[in-house]
């Protein structure tokens, strides 16, 4: 194969701080070892995540000079929503400024105690937003995506038979919603294949349950639905995502993902009377309809930048240079979720350190370890993001994986800064012996990852 460059031109460049081993031990001390408390500036690579941390285009660049800031029914909003129902399909579309608002707006208006919000993989923020109204948000993935060295084209999917039998236990009544987040970010980054969209569709539409996707990461899961999937290789990712979003009733998405942009996200429906119901909160809440909580010209950087995370160009080498990090990493022996993702790398953490045990953090000892060893950002996927604390004994129940992912910015690094990255986590991987954990050392009830401080142990 030849080299797959990157599809664009640096414009504009910002400055990278080169810090020295010493100054970064007295930084992690000082974010008492949670690198969420970091300050940016003291970080060399930062993969902690590829939400709102995209470069954008010149184009996108030029429809904020054209933004329309007008407080009702700008120019930019209907240029927003034209985009938006393109692609999507939706009749009616709420803006929003990211996608952890569509969450909470939807789940308010359909979720109430009891209910059992069925996912592939819930991500942080979907997870806690069902969880606050009293609701049980249920994991359903495909039995290889528990296992991170199983190698399937489509480990994203959800169960199809666990959901029948979900729906059999509980009883349709309490099943407000059922979600499918593409591409399944707890689960490794990993694609949802179309005909598995089709069939947990199906299955929901013969019990009148509604169907919704996380789109966050839409046109990444249509290129690989493009290049796994059979009879999909000439279809454009356009077409197959238009497709897919046909079998749902509705969907949320955080535009900071493959909308391109740094703000921004939305919330969308057929469904006229739970439009209204979601429209009055999103007026209460987040803005006008027409602007939901965003700037005009964030709206046409959304527009454009839709499109943009579509072309074909771009998307191969979103994947590829995913590829090359995951690749070259497992080449060396470092245990990743296979088959490499599209946004992320997800290091296997327990397998990377089988000396610590899941409550003494395997997941933050790795992502300390990275931003000891070369300044490298990452973020823990296990029992820090999703463990259990009883709140009155205090007993920890561990998640079920262990990961820490290595998230990559849209359109932010070249292959010398991958390399920069492999580097570094190989000499991490020599020396994985000599490496102790963490315990907590302060938590918050909700969402603790991001607030959380750590000792040593």
């Amino acid at each position: 194969m030849r080299t797959i460059i990157e599809p664009f031109k640096i414009k504009s460049v910002e400055p990278i701080r080169l810090t020295t081993r010493e100054q970064r031990e007295e930084y992690l001390r000082e974010a008492a070892y949670n690198v969420f408390l970091l300050r940016a500036e003291d970080v060399l690579i930062d993969l902690l995540t590829d939400s709102g941390t995209a470069a954008m285009s010149a184009e996108q660049w030029a429809s904020m000079m054209r933004g329309d800031e007008a407080y009702a029914g700008s120019r930019s909003w209907f240029r927003f929503r034209d985009a938006v129902r393109e692609i999507f399909g939706f009749t009616h579309i709420l803006p929003t400024h990211q996608g952890r608002a569509a969450e909470r707006i939807l789940f308010s208006v359909l979720c109430r105690p009891g209910h059992v919000v069925p996912n592939n993989t819930h991500f942080d923020t979907t997870r806690a937003n069902i969880e606050y109204l009293g609701a049980e948000a249920v994991d359903l993935p495909i039995a290889e995506g528990r296992i991170p060295a199983a190698r399937h084209p489509f480990k994203g999917n959800l169960d199809v038979e666990r959901l029948r039998e979900l729906i059999a236990r509980v009883g349709r009544e309490r099943i407000p919603l059922c979600m499918i987040t593409i591409t399944n970010n707890s689960g490794g980054g990993q694609p949802v294949s179309l005909e598995n969209v089709r069939a947990v569709s199906e299955l929901c539409r013969s019990h009148g349950i509604p169907l919704y996707i996380d789109a966050c990461r839409f046109a990444e899961n249509a290129y690989f639905i493009k290049l796994r999937e059979p009879g999909q290789s000439d279809r454009s990712p356009l077409a197959i995502a238009q497709e897919l979003f046909s079998y749902a009733d509705g969907c949320t998405m955080s535009a900071k993902k493959d909308g391109m942009a740094n703000i921004g996200g939305f919330l969308a429906t057929n469904d006229a009377r739970l439009a209204q119901q979601e429209q009055n909160l999103l007026i209460l809440t987040e803005g006008f309809p027409t602007y939901g909580g965003l700037a005009g010209r964030d709206l046409d950087a959304i527009a454009t930048g839709l499109h943009e995370a579509l072309d074909e160009d771009y998307l191969l080498y979103r994947i590829t240079s995913t590829t090359y990090l995951g690749d070259h990493l497992s080449r060396a022996g470092v245990p990743i979720i296979e088959p490499p993702g599209g946004h992320a790398i997800y290091i296997d953490a327990a397998a990377f350190f089988p000396q610590i045990p899941p409550l003494e953090l395997p997941g933050e000892a790795l992502v300390v370890e990275l931003y000891r060893e070369a300044g490298i950002r990452a973020v823990e996927i296990g029992t820090v993001m999703f463990g259990r604390r009883d709140a009155t004994t205090g007993v920890e129940t561990p998640a079920a994986m262990e990961l820490v992912r290595l998230a990559i910015p849209r359109r932010v690094y070249t292959q010398s800064h991958i390399d920069y990255v492999v580097e570094a986590t190989l000499n991490v991987w020599e020396r994985r012996a000599a490496v102790t954990g963490f315990r907590f050392d302060e938590q918050a009830p909700v969402l603790r990852h991001f607030t959380a401080k750590f000792q040593p142990v």
